[in-house]
């Protein structure tokens, strides 16, 4: 027991304290008045939207299929998978800060190099020498031992440090990759029900360059018009026509983009015939203030997890300047007989202490620790360029809603004029008071002011998705019980 207690003042420097920068949390940004009087009275400045964000929308077909995405979508499978992995190797890591114990057994056939002792291969007793030559024998082995670190400066409690930092950076991103995908879920049926309305847009247009067709052609059999009045009618007619098949091409490229994101296939996608109509524009959106978006946005705090890493790395390429030590103890059986190796008198054992310290490495470890210093300068360089970058994107969106309903008011105004205007055209051509020109020139101010709204309408859904996106956050607890 003397012995033992030799080692207590070992135990007691492995509660030394850790070397090496401990990680300290970036300060919150301060108040913003530009970021607080922005965004008009759409914008209500606070913590943020609710996770499940898109329910904003007020659609359960749009719900249903968000949904589908974070349980189907192959991406967020990999991602959570990525996650599990990350957290087992936090439990490695914490493993090899405990004893380590082994058991081992052997069997073998053997024979003694007794030249090698200094025995040589003849034996003399007095009076007499003999030959007795390298004996053999069977050697049966069974034993155990345990090994403990000291860690005196740290090494293995930073590693820990580390792989948990880098495990929270994973969650962060798998975070993240669930905002995306459920963005862009979002941003891809907002995109099919402009298409959809563009298309029956465009339909109702050519219905309108019908009639101008019909106008002319009953003008020219009353003789009171002339060919090339119906010949510009139907070249008008023409020109629309073309547009729908690439209206067409980009509604089937928008399916098979939405099947991707739902893990299916377009053929198993089923109908997508939305429009805009059937979705809610928000009233009210919750934006993050700069101190909470820093506490929720996934990039963010990934890039925060990734600086936490980088900082334990330093102490452990410190503590890899110093000397460590490790204790443990072994027992050993050993017979060669399998009959006696439980046998008290084939009994060993060990106790020892052993010290590793660098002395000469070609300055491999000051280099590495300097590295490492320098890789925790980037991630803090990092850091701040991804919170001004959200704080920029946010800042952009704020700005959008408040001309996005300016602008909307003011195609709507721009439409409603057209559609008079195209209408006394038609009234005046009827009456042969104008040309078809004239009427024609009406007809595609009108057809440019009907789109235009459409995008005006388009553009104000999806800048109220991307603010969304832009600011929510809250997915960790969903994310952890996945991976598990």
């Amino acid at each position: 027991m003397h012995r033992i207690a030799h080692f207590a003042p070992l135990l007691l420097l492995g509660a030394c304290t850790a070397v090496g920068p401990d990680f300290v949390e970036p300060a919150l940004p301060g108040p913003d008045a530009s970021y607080a009087s922005r965004g008009g009275e759409r914008a209500v400045l606070g913590e943020g939207p609710q996770p499940e964000w898109w329910k904003g929308f007020g659609s359960t077909e749009l719900d249903a299929l968000v949904d589908i995405a974070m349980q189907r979508n192959h991406s967020l499978a990999a991602s959570r998978a990525t996650l599990k992995a990350a957290q087992e190797r936090i439990a490695a890591m914490i493993g090899r800060t405990l004893p380590q114990v082994d058991a081992n057994a052997r069997a073998s056939y053997q024979q003694v190099n007794l030249s090698a002792i200094g025995l040589g291969n003849r034996f003399a007793a007095p009076g007499t020498t003999f030959n007795i030559g390298n004996p053999e024998f069977d050697l049966y082995t069974v034993g155990g031992g345990v090994s403990y670190d000291l860690d005196l400066f740290g090494r293995n409690r930073r590693a820990v440090e580390q792989a948990a930092a880098q495990a929270e950076a994973t969650a962060r991103e798998t975070e993240a990759a669930h905002l995306v995908i459920a963005g862009r879920v979002v941003a891809q049926v907002l995109a099919i029900a402009a298409l959809n309305d563009r298309i029956a847009t465009e339909q109702t247009l050519l219905t309108e360059s019908q009639r101008n067709v019909s106008l002319t052609e009953a003008r020219e059999r009353a003789g009171a018009g002339t060919l090339v009045e119906v010949l510009s009618a139907q070249g008008e007619l023409a020109r629309d026509q073309a547009d729908l098949p690439g209206l067409e091409q980009q509604l089937a490229e928008g399916r098979a983009m939405l099947a991707v994101l739902l893990g299916t296939s377009p053929g198993e996608l089923g109908p997508t015939d939305y429009s805009l109509e059937q979705f809610a524009l928000p009233e009210q959106v919750p934006v993050a203030l700069p101190s909470s978006l820093v506490r929720k946005r996934p990039d963010i705090q990934q890039a925060e997890a990734r600086l936490h890493a980088a900082t334990a790395a330093i102490g452990i390429a410190t503590a890899e300047l110093y000397p460590n030590i490790t204790i443990g103890a072994s027992l050993t059986q050993s017979s060669s007989n399998a009959g006696n190796l439980f046998s008290g008198r084939f009994t060993g054992f060990d106790l020892f202490s052993g010290l590793t310290a660098p002395i000469f490495h070609g300055g491999t470890l000051r280099a590495n620790k300097r590295a490492a210093e320098a890789e925790a300068r980037a991630a803090a360089e990092t850091y701040q360029q991804v919170v001004l970058d959200s704080f920029g994107q946010v800042s952009g969106l704020l700005s959008a809603f408040e001309t996005d309903s300016a602008a909307l008011a003011a195609r709507q105004h721009s439409s409603d004029i057209a559609q008079r205007s195209l209408h006394l055209s038609r009234r005046s051509f009827q009456v042969g008071n104008s040309g078809i020109l004239q009427v024609i020139d009406a007809n595609r101010s009108y057809q440019q002011a009907r789109l235009a709204l459409l995008e005006a309408k388009t553009r104000q859904f999806q800048n109220v998705a991307r603010m969304y996106v832009a600011t929510a956050g809250g997915w960790m607890t969903s994310i952890a019980e996945t991976a598990e």
